[in-house]
Protein backbone atom coordinates (compact mmCIF):
# COMPACT_ATOMS: atom_id res chain seq x y z
CA UNK A 1 0.00 0.00 0.00
CA UNK A 2 0.95 3.40 -0.77
CA UNK A 3 -0.02 6.68 0.72
CA UNK A 4 0.65 10.05 -0.46
CA UNK A 5 -0.67 13.06 1.85
CA UNK A 6 -1.76 16.18 0.47
CA UNK A 7 -1.48 19.28 2.93
CA UNK A 8 -3.35 22.45 1.98
CA UNK A 9 -3.35 25.72 4.27
CA UNK A 10 -7.49 24.55 5.44
CA UNK A 11 -6.80 20.68 5.67
CA UNK A 12 -5.14 17.69 4.13
CA UNK A 13 -5.62 14.08 2.79
CA UNK A 14 -4.30 10.68 1.62
CA UNK A 15 -4.34 9.56 -1.42
CA UNK A 16 -4.22 5.51 -1.51
CA UNK A 17 -2.37 3.36 -3.59
CA UNK A 18 -3.52 -0.56 -3.12
CA UNK A 19 -5.06 -3.54 -4.90
CA UNK A 20 -8.36 -4.62 -2.81
CA UNK A 21 -9.60 -1.45 -1.57
CA UNK A 22 -12.74 -1.48 -3.30
CA UNK A 23 -13.07 -4.61 -0.68
CA UNK A 24 -12.01 -2.83 1.86
CA UNK A 25 -13.14 0.69 1.38
CA UNK A 26 -16.12 0.55 3.64
CA UNK A 27 -13.59 -0.20 7.43
CA UNK A 28 -11.27 2.45 5.76
CA UNK A 29 -13.44 4.82 5.51
CA UNK A 30 -15.29 4.46 8.81
CA UNK A 31 -12.30 4.66 10.49
CA UNK A 32 -11.50 7.90 8.93
CA UNK A 33 -15.01 9.76 8.33
CA UNK A 34 -17.45 7.82 10.73
CA UNK A 35 -16.38 6.18 13.82
CA UNK A 36 -19.67 6.77 15.31
CA UNK A 37 -21.12 3.99 13.18
CA UNK A 38 -19.45 1.19 15.97
CA UNK A 39 -21.71 3.14 18.24
CA UNK A 40 -24.86 3.12 16.47
CA UNK A 41 -24.69 6.38 14.95
CA UNK A 42 -26.24 7.03 11.60
CA UNK A 43 -23.86 8.09 8.00
CA UNK A 44 -25.00 8.15 4.82
CA UNK A 45 -22.92 8.08 1.68
CA UNK A 46 -24.06 8.64 -1.80
CA UNK A 47 -22.25 6.65 -4.49
CA UNK A 48 -22.24 7.71 -7.84
CA UNK A 49 -21.32 6.09 -10.40
CA UNK A 50 -21.73 5.40 -13.98
CA UNK A 51 -23.55 2.32 -16.34
CA UNK A 52 -19.86 0.82 -17.29
CA UNK A 53 -18.26 1.21 -14.23
CA UNK A 54 -21.41 0.02 -12.10
CA UNK A 55 -21.88 -3.34 -14.34
CA UNK A 56 -18.36 -4.39 -12.99
CA UNK A 57 -17.66 -2.54 -9.51
CA UNK A 58 -20.62 -1.16 -7.77
CA UNK A 59 -21.59 -4.03 -5.54
CA UNK A 60 -18.13 -4.73 -3.62
CA UNK A 61 -18.08 -1.21 -3.06
CA UNK A 62 -21.57 -0.89 -2.01
CA UNK A 63 -21.34 -4.32 -0.40
CA UNK A 64 -17.87 -3.10 1.65
CA UNK A 65 -19.72 0.23 3.25
CA UNK A 66 -22.88 -1.49 3.89
CA UNK A 67 -20.97 -4.49 5.64
CA UNK A 68 -18.76 -1.46 7.76
CA UNK A 69 -22.53 0.45 8.61
CA UNK A 70 -22.89 3.08 6.39
CA UNK A 71 -26.41 3.72 4.93
CA UNK A 72 -25.74 3.20 1.29
CA UNK A 73 -27.42 5.18 -1.32
CA UNK A 74 -26.33 5.25 -5.26
CA UNK A 75 -27.02 7.33 -8.29
CA UNK A 76 -25.93 5.86 -12.05
CA UNK A 77 -25.63 8.11 -14.64
CA UNK A 78 -24.74 7.38 -18.34
CA UNK A 79 -21.41 6.67 -19.77
CA UNK A 80 -19.46 9.56 -21.40
CA UNK A 81 -19.01 13.44 -21.50
CA UNK A 82 -22.33 14.25 -21.86
CA UNK A 83 -23.12 13.43 -18.55
CA UNK A 84 -20.80 16.56 -17.82
CA UNK A 85 -24.31 18.77 -17.66
CA UNK A 86 -25.95 21.27 -15.79
CA UNK A 87 -29.10 18.35 -16.31
CA UNK A 88 -27.03 15.68 -15.09
CA UNK A 89 -25.41 17.67 -12.27
CA UNK A 90 -29.14 18.78 -10.75
CA UNK A 91 -30.18 15.38 -10.72
CA UNK A 92 -27.40 13.96 -8.59
CA UNK A 93 -27.96 16.87 -5.93
CA UNK A 94 -31.63 16.26 -6.17
CA UNK A 95 -30.50 12.76 -5.28
CA UNK A 96 -28.53 13.78 -2.52
CA UNK A 97 -31.52 15.43 -0.84
CA UNK A 98 -33.72 12.90 -1.35
CA UNK A 99 -31.46 10.54 0.18
CA UNK A 100 -31.39 13.48 3.10
CA UNK A 101 -27.36 13.52 3.39
CA UNK A 102 -26.46 15.92 5.35
CA UNK A 103 -23.04 17.45 6.11
CA UNK A 104 -22.20 15.21 8.23
CA UNK A 105 -22.61 12.20 5.54
CA UNK A 106 -20.40 11.78 2.49
CA UNK A 107 -20.69 11.30 -1.47
CA UNK A 108 -18.33 8.83 -3.53
CA UNK A 109 -17.32 9.11 -6.98
CA UNK A 110 -16.39 5.54 -8.56
CA UNK A 111 -15.77 5.90 -11.76
CA UNK A 112 -13.06 8.06 -13.84
CA UNK A 113 -12.46 11.55 -14.53
CA UNK A 114 -16.21 12.75 -15.78
CA UNK A 115 -17.64 10.94 -12.58
CA UNK A 116 -15.14 12.65 -10.10
CA UNK A 117 -16.00 16.06 -11.85
CA UNK A 118 -19.77 15.28 -11.68
CA UNK A 119 -19.91 14.19 -8.13
CA UNK A 120 -17.24 16.25 -6.66
CA UNK A 121 -19.14 19.96 -8.02
CA UNK A 122 -22.55 18.41 -6.65
CA UNK A 123 -20.89 17.56 -2.93
CA UNK A 124 -19.42 21.19 -3.41
CA UNK A 125 -22.52 22.83 -4.03
CA UNK A 126 -24.94 20.37 -1.74
CA UNK A 127 -25.36 22.07 1.46
CA UNK A 128 -22.98 24.85 0.59
CA UNK A 129 -20.66 21.72 0.48
CA UNK A 130 -20.17 18.37 1.59
CA UNK A 131 -17.10 15.87 1.91
CA UNK A 132 -16.83 13.57 -0.89
CA UNK A 133 -14.46 10.59 -1.66
CA UNK A 134 -12.78 10.02 -5.01
CA UNK A 135 -12.45 6.45 -5.87
CA UNK A 136 -10.91 6.22 -9.33
CA UNK A 137 -11.28 3.41 -11.85
CA UNK A 138 -9.57 4.37 -15.01
CA UNK A 139 -6.01 5.20 -15.23
CA UNK A 140 -6.43 8.85 -16.44
CA UNK A 141 -8.88 9.91 -13.07
CA UNK A 142 -6.19 7.57 -11.46
CA UNK A 143 -3.05 9.65 -12.33
CA UNK A 144 -4.48 12.91 -12.45
CA UNK A 145 -8.39 13.81 -12.15
CA UNK A 146 -8.77 12.49 -9.04
CA UNK A 147 -6.11 14.82 -6.93
CA UNK A 148 -6.79 18.46 -6.71
CA UNK A 149 -9.76 19.24 -5.96
CA UNK A 150 -11.03 20.65 -9.65
CA UNK A 151 -14.96 20.15 -10.36
CA UNK A 152 -16.72 21.13 -13.50
CA UNK A 153 -19.28 20.61 -16.05
CA UNK A 154 -19.44 21.30 -19.49
CA UNK A 155 -21.08 23.94 -21.32
CA UNK A 156 -21.98 24.21 -25.29
CA UNK A 157 -19.18 26.80 -25.47
CA UNK A 158 -16.79 25.06 -23.93
CA UNK A 159 -15.17 22.18 -21.96
CA UNK A 160 -15.13 22.34 -17.75
CA UNK A 161 -15.89 26.46 -18.10
CA UNK A 162 -18.59 25.49 -15.32
CA UNK A 163 -17.20 24.36 -11.36
CA UNK A 164 -15.58 24.90 -8.67
CA UNK A 165 -12.45 23.97 -6.69
CA UNK A 166 -14.02 20.96 -4.07
CA UNK A 167 -10.88 18.76 -2.64
CA UNK A 168 -11.88 15.54 -1.70
CA UNK A 169 -11.84 14.19 1.24
CA UNK A 170 -9.74 10.83 0.42
CA UNK A 171 -8.40 9.34 -2.90
CA UNK A 172 -8.76 5.91 -2.81
CA UNK A 173 -7.11 4.14 -5.84
CA UNK A 174 -7.60 0.21 -6.83
CA UNK A 175 -5.46 -0.73 -9.22
CA UNK A 176 -7.74 -3.89 -9.70
CA UNK A 177 -9.88 -1.28 -11.48
CA UNK A 178 -7.87 -1.14 -14.65
CA UNK A 179 -8.00 -5.40 -15.50
CA UNK A 180 -12.03 -4.08 -17.14
CA UNK A 181 -10.47 -1.01 -19.10
CA UNK A 182 -10.13 -0.90 -22.88
CA UNK A 183 -6.95 -0.52 -24.62
CA UNK A 184 -8.51 3.25 -25.60
CA UNK A 185 -9.01 4.05 -22.23
CA UNK A 186 -5.57 3.10 -20.68
CA UNK A 187 -4.03 4.93 -23.82
CA UNK A 188 -6.13 7.64 -22.36
CA UNK A 189 -4.14 7.20 -19.34
CA UNK A 190 -1.01 6.84 -20.33
CA UNK A 191 -1.24 10.65 -22.50
CA UNK A 192 -1.76 12.18 -18.48
CA UNK A 193 0.95 10.27 -17.45
CA UNK A 194 3.43 10.89 -20.77
CA UNK A 195 2.65 14.39 -19.64
CA UNK A 196 3.93 14.17 -15.93
CA UNK A 197 6.83 12.55 -17.14
CA UNK A 198 7.22 15.62 -20.07
CA UNK A 199 6.68 17.77 -17.05
CA UNK A 200 9.04 16.65 -14.13
CA UNK A 201 9.32 12.89 -14.12
CA UNK A 202 11.87 11.34 -16.38
CA UNK A 203 11.96 7.96 -15.07
CA UNK A 204 7.63 7.77 -15.06
CA UNK A 205 8.30 9.17 -18.85
CA UNK A 206 11.22 6.30 -18.99
CA UNK A 207 8.54 3.40 -18.72
CA UNK A 208 6.45 4.33 -21.41
CA UNK A 209 9.21 5.68 -24.02
CA UNK A 210 10.63 2.04 -22.99
CA UNK A 211 9.07 -0.71 -20.93
CA UNK A 212 6.05 -2.94 -20.53
CA UNK A 213 3.91 -0.26 -18.93
CA UNK A 214 1.25 -2.86 -17.90
CA UNK A 215 3.01 -4.33 -15.68
CA UNK A 216 4.09 -0.85 -13.94
CA UNK A 217 0.58 0.75 -13.02
CA UNK A 218 0.81 0.71 -9.42
CA UNK A 219 4.62 2.62 -9.85
CA UNK A 220 3.22 5.00 -12.76
CA UNK A 221 0.13 6.04 -10.27
CA UNK A 222 2.48 6.91 -7.60
CA UNK A 223 4.61 8.12 -9.29
CA UNK A 224 2.18 10.72 -11.54
CA UNK A 225 0.45 11.29 -7.93
CA UNK A 226 3.17 12.19 -5.91
CA UNK A 227 3.79 14.94 -8.81
CA UNK A 228 0.26 16.37 -9.27
CA UNK A 229 0.34 16.16 -5.26
CA UNK A 230 3.91 18.95 -5.19
CA UNK A 231 1.92 20.71 -7.52
CA UNK A 232 -1.22 21.60 -5.71
CA UNK A 233 0.13 21.64 -2.92
CA UNK A 234 1.96 24.50 -3.92
CA UNK A 235 -0.94 26.11 -5.97
CA UNK A 236 -4.30 24.76 -4.96
CA UNK A 237 -5.80 27.14 -7.21
CA UNK A 238 -4.15 27.54 -10.52
CA UNK A 239 -3.11 30.71 -10.42
CA UNK A 240 0.54 29.75 -10.83
CA UNK A 241 2.70 26.82 -11.20
CA UNK A 242 -0.19 24.51 -11.30
CA UNK A 243 -0.50 25.64 -14.76
CA UNK A 244 1.97 23.35 -16.11
CA UNK A 245 -0.67 20.64 -15.71
CA UNK A 246 -1.98 22.28 -18.57
CA UNK A 247 0.19 20.76 -21.04
CA UNK A 248 -1.28 19.86 -24.29
CA UNK A 249 -4.38 20.66 -22.61
CA UNK A 250 -5.24 24.36 -24.69
CA UNK A 251 -4.86 22.74 -28.26
CA UNK A 252 -6.95 19.25 -26.63
CA UNK A 253 -9.65 20.87 -25.06
CA UNK A 254 -10.38 23.12 -28.33
CA UNK A 255 -10.16 18.84 -30.69
CA UNK A 256 -12.35 17.89 -27.99
CA UNK A 257 -15.18 20.79 -28.71
CA UNK A 258 -14.48 20.78 -32.25
CA UNK A 259 -15.37 16.52 -32.64
CA UNK A 260 -18.03 16.95 -30.27
CA UNK A 261 -15.82 15.12 -27.73
CA UNK A 262 -16.14 11.82 -30.00
CA UNK A 263 -11.73 12.22 -29.58
CA UNK A 264 -11.81 11.23 -25.83
CA UNK A 265 -9.79 13.52 -23.67
CA UNK A 266 -6.48 11.38 -23.37
CA UNK A 267 -6.32 11.26 -27.24
CA UNK A 268 -6.85 15.14 -27.74
CA UNK A 269 -4.28 15.90 -25.16
CA UNK A 270 -2.01 13.47 -26.72
CA UNK A 271 -2.46 15.52 -30.39
CA UNK A 272 -2.04 18.85 -27.96
CA UNK A 273 1.64 17.37 -26.73
CA UNK A 274 2.69 16.74 -29.98
CA UNK A 275 1.70 20.15 -31.23
CA UNK A 276 3.58 21.67 -28.22
CA UNK A 277 6.53 19.80 -28.49
CA UNK A 278 6.78 20.30 -32.83
CA UNK A 279 6.20 24.31 -31.96
CA UNK A 280 8.94 24.21 -28.96
CA UNK A 281 11.24 22.45 -31.58
CA UNK A 282 10.54 24.57 -34.23
CA UNK A 283 10.70 28.12 -32.17
CA UNK A 284 14.20 26.04 -30.89
CA UNK A 285 12.79 25.71 -27.33
CA UNK A 286 13.07 22.07 -27.20
CA UNK A 287 15.59 19.81 -29.15
CA UNK A 288 15.14 18.07 -32.27
CA UNK A 289 16.14 14.56 -30.25
CA UNK A 290 13.77 15.51 -27.45
CA UNK A 291 11.17 16.67 -29.81
CA UNK A 292 11.36 12.82 -31.88
CA UNK A 293 11.04 10.72 -28.14
CA UNK A 294 8.35 12.83 -27.64
CA UNK A 295 6.01 11.89 -30.61
CA UNK A 296 8.10 8.50 -30.69
CA UNK A 297 6.69 7.65 -27.47
CA UNK A 298 2.70 8.79 -27.93
CA UNK A 299 2.96 6.55 -31.21
CA UNK A 300 4.50 3.86 -28.94
CA UNK A 301 1.64 4.18 -26.63
CA UNK A 302 -1.33 3.98 -29.50
CA UNK A 303 -1.89 7.62 -29.31
CA UNK A 304 -2.36 10.25 -32.24
CA UNK A 305 0.01 12.73 -32.41
CA UNK A 306 -1.92 14.80 -35.70
CA UNK A 307 -4.98 17.26 -35.49
CA UNK A 308 -7.93 16.65 -37.55
CA UNK A 309 -8.48 20.00 -37.55
CA UNK A 310 -6.55 22.94 -38.85
CA UNK A 311 -5.06 25.80 -36.50
CA UNK A 312 -7.40 28.63 -37.41
CA UNK A 313 -10.60 26.38 -35.74
CA UNK A 314 -8.92 25.26 -33.38
CA UNK A 315 -7.36 28.81 -32.38
CA UNK A 316 -11.35 30.39 -32.56
CA UNK A 317 -12.44 27.21 -30.07
CA UNK A 318 -9.28 27.65 -27.77
CA UNK A 319 -9.85 31.45 -26.87
CA UNK A 320 -13.66 30.23 -25.24
CA UNK A 321 -11.30 28.00 -23.06
CA UNK A 322 -11.37 28.61 -19.04
CA UNK A 323 -7.64 29.29 -19.33
CA UNK A 324 -8.17 32.35 -21.71
CA UNK A 325 -7.80 36.17 -20.49
CA UNK A 326 -8.95 38.46 -22.33
CA UNK A 327 -6.47 38.99 -24.59
CA UNK A 328 -3.69 36.69 -23.66
CA UNK A 329 -3.66 32.55 -22.90
CA UNK A 330 -1.12 30.55 -21.13
CA UNK A 331 0.40 27.77 -23.10
CA UNK A 332 2.86 25.37 -21.70
CA UNK A 333 5.74 24.53 -24.17
CA UNK A 334 8.13 21.75 -23.25
CA UNK A 335 12.48 22.37 -23.61
CA UNK A 336 13.36 18.72 -22.75
CA UNK A 337 11.84 15.68 -20.68
CA UNK A 338 11.38 16.70 -17.57
CA UNK A 339 11.35 20.37 -17.99
CA UNK A 340 8.67 22.92 -19.29
CA UNK A 341 7.80 26.46 -19.26
CA UNK A 342 5.05 28.68 -19.52
CA UNK A 343 4.45 31.00 -21.73
CA UNK A 344 2.11 34.15 -21.93
CA UNK A 345 1.13 34.83 -25.15
CA UNK A 346 -1.91 37.23 -27.07
CA UNK A 347 -4.96 34.99 -28.10
CA UNK A 348 -3.89 35.88 -31.77
CA UNK A 349 -1.00 34.51 -31.36
CA UNK A 350 -2.60 31.10 -31.14
CA UNK A 351 -3.46 30.17 -34.72
CA UNK A 352 1.03 30.79 -35.61
CA UNK A 353 1.24 28.32 -32.38
CA UNK A 354 -0.83 25.33 -33.51
CA UNK A 355 0.21 25.98 -37.09
CA UNK A 356 3.85 25.45 -36.45
CA UNK A 357 2.54 22.47 -33.99
CA UNK A 358 0.98 20.91 -37.10
CA UNK A 359 4.23 20.84 -39.11
CA UNK A 360 6.26 17.68 -39.40
CA UNK A 361 9.27 17.84 -37.78
CA UNK A 362 12.59 17.36 -39.74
Amino acid sequence: MVTHTLQLLDGAYDITIASGLMQQCGTLLRTQFAPGLANGETCRIMVVSDGNVAAHYLKPVVDSLAAAGFEVHTHVVSPGEHSKSFAVLSAVVESMAEAHLTRTDLALALGGGIIGDLTGFAAGCYLRGIRFIQMPTSLLAAVDASVGGKTAVNLQHGKNLAGMFHQPSAVLCDPDALHTLSELCLADGAAEAIKTGILGDAELFAIYESQNSAERYEDIIAHSVAYKARIVMEDPTEHGVRKLLNLGHTAGHAIELASDFRISHGHAVAIGMAMMARAACKRRMLSAEDCKRILQTLKRNDLPTQSPYPAEHLAELAQLDKKAASTSITVILPCGIGHCVMEKMPLDALEALFADGMEETA
